[in-house]
């Protein structure tokens, strides 16, 4: 427990000294290909969020889903590519080939879906090569370029507006 705290702490350190040297993307393109970084600590719907996106004109085959667990157990089933806290090191570096992979990939649109501040989700959202990076006003201004304020309970509130947003800036 105190570990793992200290680990925290030494992670927040290491995003702090990021978020310095965070530089603003163009999306000059329209939106085809999304990333949703997802909580599933608080957050179980993530079939409906996709639905709700796709309901909005997106192709499902567009979406890329990465889910974060504090603790992954054996029993779970695990449907898209899932990370823990053991996923990562103390430097801030992920040994997780599917988190690489997601933060490389040049999404057009980064939906970070949490609520709560974890340093190793906020360390995935400044590391992520999308152009567009969306989240809720309860997460630092610094690692999204639209906030939407909501709760995570809310995802039909929270598409709607981020598509409500994203035609007002002709994004879509």
């Amino acid at each position: 427990m105190f570990v793992k705290f200290i680990k925290e702490i030494s992670l927040k350190k290491i995003l702090k000294n990021r978020l310095k040297n965070v530089t603003p993307n163009v999306l000059e393109t329209p939106i085809k290909k999304i990333g949703v970084l997802i909580d599933e600590n608080y957050f179980f719907d993530k079939e409906k969020l996709v639905r709700e996106i796709v309901n909005n004109g997106l192709k499902k085959e567009n979406i890329t889903i990465l889910s974060y667990k504090s603790k992954i157990n054996k029993n779970d089933t695990i449907t898209n590519p899932t990370f823990s806290d053991k996923d990562m090191s103390w430097k801030g570096d992920f040994v997780s080939q599917d988190v690489t992979s997601f933060m490389k990939t040049p999404f057009d649109l980064l939906i970070s879906y949490y609520d709560i501040e974890k340093a190793s989700l906020l360390l995935i959202t400044n590391g992520s090569k999308a152009l567009f990076k969306v989240g809720f006003s309860t997460i630092d201004r610094r690692l999204n370029h639209l906030m939407i304020n909501t709760n995570a309970e809310n995802y039909k509130v929270f598409v709607h507006e981020l598509f409500r947003y994203l035609k007002i800036l002709n994004k879509i």
